[in-house]
């Protein structure tokens, strides 16, 4: 056999063989690209590489018809080769089975086979609907729960600073008449040691959550349960939390 009689070539839209043909031939595609056609419908799009024609290991009839949809140079095995060329380079068996266990995957295992029709089945009676459900009645509507407002208790304070529920932002700090700071949050009575800020912190409320912030340039730190506060960090806030304004001592409470 010549080094011709090797190759296929293959115009594109042309058939290398069609579905239910006798199984003769495999093809490894050397370049092009073809497509592997069943019941009209193309399955798989092989390329450069690839391997088709696999139902000449066993001579059975191709299961799939193979067309090229681009032209295409295809090296030919004939069926009583292929034992020899599997021997010559085992890697060729290996992409044969990978590719065949592709295509078994997608359903494709034999050639079709056309069926008998069978006698239509009576259809059942469709069943009577049933009797739409009586409706329990509505549940009376449940009472309203009354929420409970935060508060602040400073140590050594029995008195404590309730938020304004009202109010979504408290800026927490001591008041500076001459710089206009009046903060709904005034800690300046529990300020003897001097470590409290005007602009010390910030509480804001976000629906029923509340979360505290350190104002910018406080000196003397702004804590939570023992964490001081990062630049920029705001923590959620809740009661049976402990905060520190610089050293001022607070219980969060709720009243």
């Amino acid at each position: 056999m010549s080094n011709k009689d090797f190759y296929l070539d293959v115009p594109a839209g042309a058939d290398v063989f069609m579905e239910g043909d006798a199984g003769n031939e495999s093809y490894i595609i050397e370049s092009g690209q073809i497509e592997l056609v069943h019941g009209g419908t193309v399955t798989f799009t092989l390329n450069a590489g690839d391997f088709f024609g696999e139902a000449a290991i066993d001579g059975k009839p191709y299961v799939m018809g193979a067309r090229a949809s681009a032209k295409s140079r295809l090296l030919r095995i004939e069926r009583a080769a292929i034992g020899d060329v599997i021997k010559q380079n085992p890697e060729i068996a290996l992409r044969i089975l990978k590719q065949v266990i592709g295509r078994v995957r997608a359903g494709i295992v034999a050639a079709p086979v056309k069926e008998a029709p069978k006698p239509e089945a009576a259809k059942p009676k469709a069943p009577e609907p049933a009797p739409a459900p009586v409706s329990a009645p509505a549940p009376p509507p449940a009472a309203p729960v009354q929420s409970r407002s935060l508060a602040f208790r400073a140590a050594g304070s029995d008195q404590p600073i309730v938020l304004d529920a009202t109010l979504s932002e408290f800026l927490i700090g001591r008041p500076d008449p001459a710089a206009g700071i009046n903060p709904e949050i005034d800690l300046g009575p529990f300020n003897a040691n001097g470590t409290l800020s005007r602009r010390h912190a910030r509480m804001s409320r976000e629906g029923s959550l509340y979360f505290l912030r350190e104002e910018t340039g406080v000196a003397n730190g702004t804590f939570v349960n023992g964490e001081r506060l990062q630049a920029g960090q705001k923590m959620p806030i809740k009661p049976g939390d402990k905060l520190r304004f610089g050293l001022i001592d607070v219980d969060v409470i709720s009243v």
